[in-house]
């Protein structure tokens, strides 16, 4: 099985980014913890992480035919992207939004989610756990 994880903006920035939010945890944290999960059960994982939109919408792409899933964090571009959703719908991988934070407590704005209604789930409010449940549930769906 193949999983692709896509990070979009600022994501880069972890640790350093709001860390009251966020924590203090750094990207590269976070890329250890997935990649050490998924060599636990068996799964290949590759990353993206951009803040260009156009560089998100290329990676759902080029995961067509070869990735078995995605796992997105499309960042701010949750709230404004139709051109991550298309993508997604368009290549038909099953699809987990993911975010650090509780999006559901936060400003009125990150209450809608362009992504979500493509997505099979969505884990958010558990930082790096909401990445390591929606890798658990792709591999054992």
């Amino acid at each position: 099985m193949k999983i692709l994880v896509i990070n979009g903006p600022n994501m880069n920035l972890l640790g350093l980014r709001e860390p009251d939010i966020y924590g203090r945890q750094t990207y590269a944290d976070l890329v250890a913890a997935l990649q050490k999960r998924a060599d636990e059960l068996g799964v290949e994982i590759s990353f993206v992480q951009s803040n260009h939109e156009g560089d998100l919408v290329d990676a759902i792409q080029q995961a067509y035919p070869e990735m078995d899933g995605i796992i997105i964090n499309p960042a701010a571009y949750t709230h404004t992207s139709v051109a991550i959703l298309d993508a997604v719908k368009a290549v038909g991988i099953p699809t987990v939004e993911v975010h650090m934070s509780d999006v559901k407590s936060r400003d009125d704005f990150r209450q809608v989610s362009y992504i979500r209604q493509a997505c099979i789930a969505t884990f958010m409010g558990k930082g790096f756990g909401s990445y390591i449940e929606a890798l658990e549930l792709l591999v054992n769906k």
